[in-house]
């Protein structure tokens, strides 16, 4: 039978695996279809196929299953392991016969091991130790009593408790490794979780990722140690030996390997993908680092892990080869992973090994665990956090993962525990995490910073005040409408700008999400990072020669996942006190279906959570002209589709000032309903209030016009939209998002437009009907106050 349960497993220089002694004859290829009485699961590479289905779609199902009770994939994938082991499915003859033929779990756990190192090193790629350099005091006051104080604790325990455990465990070196691993912080393990969480660019998860990496490189020094005590048990010569190994294998990695690697990006030329041969080559070493490490004495993930620490993150090599190996790694050979950690975990071992076997290390393990989360909680306190984020970071900082599991093997092999030990680590592992990541989540919300009850709209900004807006670049196609946006809306002495511009680079082939305030970078170190942003500044920069007097820019850039980009935006908005944030958009054409460009971050887009985040307004342009190619028009016809409410109000607002330039005419159109009954009084009082505003400030302006329509529902909206068009060309219709005052103006609307999410009813019409001719489409929406301490609280608009 290919599980046997309770035998011991090994992952070092002695093997992957070893099973009792048996003879079987051995398998071949299937030489016959089903048809001529062939059994393709009685041949090895069928049955090879049939396990990595089974494991994949197991975990897959969990994961499914799982989802709603927030769990990582982390958690359903070990489960998924756990079952198909000895605990549970292959308890089955059958089962184990079918699926599970004699060396076919051998074969499934190499493929998986492969998978750990490849995950590793990819993991060592994203891995930014520059964040060491850059850590700041707060960050090494946590980290450094969460690391110690518990490694202390669980010490004491273990050698107080020393006399009952059995021979293995109770080494010196032995209690100082698990120690060590109960205080450590493992930067795989927190990195996959944080980006499940979206919490990768929040203030505790970038927080934890530069403690993380501090705990790693502390570890990795009383990792060496240990295990030259280890090999010292043996003899003082293997201990001399493995240090002389260790320090040439990691000089050797640093000096020659890393200056290796460095060639091959400098020879790449600027904009184009890295030779395929090279990223080939880096692949092959991924194994050969892996075989030189387990081959020293050192575990087999160390080797792969430590090749991607001294490659250069980010792009072009780092992000060449993420890109290429994280899907198929995480998806396909990490589920194998877990199968093996599933075979090798067997709970009726733990049973027959009795309680009194399994306590010593059980307290050990909640001594350290215990003393972890509440000092790591109390550091945070200590270092400013409040008492909420304090416990979440607690929580981050203690949870375990892959890293641990492989640790857990490699104890197995240099027998430190046994099998009934790895399955209660395990099991505790598991449980852990199941624990750790719905609690995050519900402790730690990362808008929280957002939600402010301070009026931070252009229609409650004084004329003469600075006008604060934050510009939101990702492409350097954008850069024609936004220059030609700032133009229109004026900027003067008396209504002078302050403007934040932000470039958005997706965050690929490096783990640690990257804010730069450009006033403190060199415009050459920023080109390598960013290498668009060389345009963009100097166009911007164009745009403000002769108006440094009333126009001031700032400029920052970031790299971040696409899921948790509208953080920085947000962050940076409310930093900057910014009361509009502009995002632009395009239209793309797929066929004949029309759809907005998407900013990312899967099912919602970036546009969607800053729309619901945001501490001040949000302007949505998208432009349907390409500006590259138009002549810019002596003067602009604008018009502002007014169907009451905040958004309406905040709109007219900004044409408002639009309407001083010169070279605007500006139409505004009040949509009134027929059925007053339905009106909001409040909105409709505040709508008529801004109107005589308004109109008082612009009746002498003779570029300026005003009208009012009476319709009876949304189809006569539409009819009144498609009139005005056919009247006369504006080069911009300007819209608010979604809240009206009246319901009955939109009514019927819903069935004639399918992106309404982003621009809304009135916006995603304007954008997509082919009658509406038009180069610019401004959306906004009005600042929502969500905070529990205001007292005029409007909910998201949906």
């Amino acid at each position: 039978m290919g599980i046997t349960r309770g035998s011991k497993f090994q992952i070092s220089n002695r093997g992957t695996a070893a099973f009792p002694l048996m003879c079987f004859r051995p398998t071949v290829s299937n030489p016959y279809s089903v048809f001529y009485g062939g059994k393709p699961v009685k041949f090895s590479f069928n049955v090879i196929l049939v396990s990595l289905i089974l494991t994949i779609l197991v975990s897959r199902a969990l994961q499914f299953l799982l989802k709603p009770l927030k769990q990582s994939s982390f958690v359903s994938q070990l489960l998924g392991g756990i079952m198909m082991g000895p605990s549970l499915m292959a308890q089955s003859p059958i089962f184990v016969s079918m699926v599970f033929p004699f060396t076919s779990d051998f074969l499934l756990k190499n493929v998986g091991i492969m998978g750990l190192m490849l995950y590793l090193f990819v993991s060592g790629v994203k891995m930014d130790i520059g964040l060491l350099n850059r850590a700041r005091k707060k960050q090494l006051c946590i980290a450094l009593p969460s690391i110690f104080i518990p490694l202390l604790i669980s010490s004491i325990v273990g050698f107080s408790t020393r006399k009952s455990m059995d021979m293995d465990l109770k080494k010196f070196a032995s209690i100082e490794a698990v120690a060590l691993s109960l205080s450590v912080t493992t930067f795989p393990v927190h990195y996959s979780v944080l980006e499940e969480l979206n919490l990768l660019s929040s203030e505790v998860g970038n927080m934890a990722m530069s403690i993380t990496i501090i705990s790693d490189t502390i570890a990795l020094n009383f990792m060496l140690a240990f295990e030259a005590m280890k090999q010292n048990e043996v003899s003082t010569v293997n201990s001399v030996f493995y240090t002389i190994s260790s320090v040439v294998f990691s000089a050797f990695l640093v000096n020659v390997v890393r200056r290796v690697m460095l060639k091959i990006i400098h020879i790449t030329p600027e904009g184009h993908p890295v030779n395929q041969c090279y990223v080939i080559f880096i692949f092959l070493a991924v194994f050969v680092f892996g075989f030189i490490a387990d081959m020293i004495g050192l575990s087999i993930g160390v080797g792969s892990f430590w090749l991607g620490l001294v490659i250069p993150d980010g792009p072009p090599l780092g992000t060449t080869l993420v890109e290429k190996a994280e899907a198929i790694i995480m998806q396909v050979f990490l589920p194998c992973y877990f199968a093996f950690i599933g075979f090798s975990t067997d709970f009726y071992a733990m049973k027959e090994a009795g309680w009194a076997a399994l306590s010593p290390l059980f307290g050990l393990v909640i001594s350290g665990y215990v003393s972890k989360l509440i000092s790591t909680a109390l550091a945070a306190k200590m270092a400013g956090l409040s008492w909420r984020d304090s416990l979440a970071m607690s929580l981050i900082l203690s949870m375990r993962g892959n890293a641990e599991l492989t640790l857990y093997a490699h104890w197995v092999d240099k027998d430190i525990i046994d099998v009934p030990s790895f399955t209660m680590l395990v099991f505790g592992t598991l449980i852990l995490m199941g624990v750790h990541v719905p609690l995050i989540s519900i402790l730690y919300d990362p808008t929280k910073p957002y939600m402010v009850n301070q009026r931070r709209t252009i229609q409650h900004t004084a004329p003469n005040d600075h006008l604060r807006i934050l510009l939101c670049i990702k492409e350097k196609e954008h850069l024609p409408s936004l220059v030609n946006l700032l133009q229109l809306s004026y900027p003067t002495v008396q209504t002078p700008f302050s403007i934040h511009v932000f470039h958005l680079v997706e965050l690929i082939g490096r783990a640690n999400p990257l804010f730069i305030d450009h006033q403190h970078q060199e415009l050459k170190e920023l080109v390598t990072r960013f290498p668009d942003w060389e345009t963009i500044h100097n166009a911007l920069m164009l745009y403000q020669q002769g108006r440094e007097d009333f126009v001031d820019l700032q400029f920052f850039s970031a790299t971040a996942s696409k899921a948790t980009m509208y953080q920085d935006v947000c962050k940076l908005a409310l930093t900057s006190e910014s009361v509009i944030i502009i995002l632009p958009l395009e239209k793309k054409f797929h066929g004949e279906i029309v759809t907005a460009e998407q900013w990312g971050g899967g099912h919602r887009s970036m546009i969607i959570q800053v729309l619901e985040n945001a501490p001040c307004s949000v302007g949505l342009l998208l432009e349907k002209a390409e500006r590259w190619k138009l002549s810019q028009p002596a003067s602009y016809s604008f018009i502002v589709l007014f169907l009451g409410g905040p958004d309406s109000r905040e709109a007219l607002s900004y044409s408002s000032r639009m309407a001083d330039n010169p070279q605007v005419s500006l139409t505004v159109i009040r949509f009134l309903s027929s059925n007053s009954e339905e009106d909001d009084e409040m909105q409709k009082k505040m709508d008529d209030g801004l109107m005589t505003s308004f109109w008082v400030r612009k009746e002498g302006n003779k570029r300026v016009s005003y009208r009012e329509l009476i319709v009876r529902n949304g189809a006569d909206t539409i009819a009144a939209i498609l009139e005005m068009s056919k009247e006369k060309y504006y080069d911009m219709w300007i819209v608010g998002r979604k809240q009206v005052t009246n319901p009955s103006l939109l009514e019927g609307m819903s069935t004639w437009t399918e992106n309404q999410e982003e621009l809304g009813i009135i916006g995603d019409y304007v954008s997509s009907s082919d009658s509406v001719n038009v180069d610019s489409l401004l959306v906004i929406q009005k600042q929502v106050l969500r905070c529990k301490g205001s007292n005029t609280t409007i909910t998201p608009h949906h």
